[in-house]
């Protein structure tokens, strides 16, 4: 079963208002007449439901609208964005960047931008949209994508990249100890990845059709990106990620705040 927190956030301020508004407008009259005919004075006191009502509605309401239009934290489950994201990273992401969307329905309402090419983006995957992925977007609509030979490129040039170091990880992602470190240049931002010379890749070219897009993960060798499963469709996009806010390694059980407030590009 899947957990929904924005439906039950949706629920519970729906919930919760209405409980609010029908007391304000019928149910505290109606207890105050109540409280008249049987000759009992003062204040009556409220039910139960409606004193949480009360306090929970403007609390669920200020969560769900910074969660549904502004900002939403996410939690890095996988090693396919090392070395950019880490397993254990929590992750701010942008909910406005791409489009202004309603919750649940997630239909877009007000359009605010699209993807750049290079943006680490948030989307639901195209083969489970239930489930949120993390990737780099390497392919804009139009785009002729080709990665031959570990090398990646962008409407038939190369993008761009250096060596740096052997790759030396810890924690959890101690196993990508070794990979070579490299730096990519895409749209003038440069960003790391990690390759394996000597392991196998998917190779071949295609053109990225309109409305969809083409992602990679930095970790090339070890990553279920768009070479595998196709496009993401632009009504896919959550949102861009902006920064990490915090460290948590939980099967290595090991907290690094040198992480926090890395923003992420």
């Amino acid at each position: 079963m899947t957990f929904d927190l924005e439906l039950i956030l949706v629920l519970g301020t729906l919930i919760t208002g209405l409980i609010w508004l029908a007391d304000v407008l019928w149910w505290r009259r109606l207890r105050r007449a109540g409280a008249e005919d049987t000759g009992k004075g003062g204040r009556p006191p409220e039910p139960w439901y409606v004193d949480y009502a009360r306090s929970f509605f403007p609390v669920l309401l200020i969560v769900l609208v910074l969660r549904a239009f502004v900002a939403e934290p996410f939690r890095i489950p996988s090693g396919s964005m090392m070395p950019t994201l880490l397993v254990g990273d929590f992750i701010l992401v942008s909910k406005y960047s791409y489009g202004i969307h309603l919750p649940v329905v997630r239909t877009r309402v007000i359009n605010t931008g699209l993807p750049a090419r290079g943006d680490v983006a948030v989307f639901r995957y195209p083969e489970n949209p239930r489930e949120d992925y993390i990737k780099r977007i390497v392919g804009l609509p139009g785009d002729r994508v080709a990665f031959y030979g570990k090398q990646l490129y962008i409407n038939d040039v190369p993008v761009e990249q250096i060596f740096l170091s052997r790759y030396e990880g810890s924690g959890s992602g101690a196993v990508m100890t070794g990979a070579h470190l490299m730096e990519e240049r895409i749209n003038g931002v440069s960003h790391q990845v990690l390759l394996w010379p000597d392991r196998p890749s998917v190779e071949g070219e295609i053109i990225v059709p309109e409305g969809q897009y083409f992602t990679l993960g930095d970790n090339r060798d070890n990553s279920n990106d768009s070479r595998f499963w196709g496009f993401v469709p632009e009504e896919n996009l959550v949102g861009k990620a902006l920064f990490i806010w915090m460290h948590w390694d939980h099967g290595a059980r090991e907290m690094d705040v040198s992480r926090l407030g890395t923003r992420i590009r």
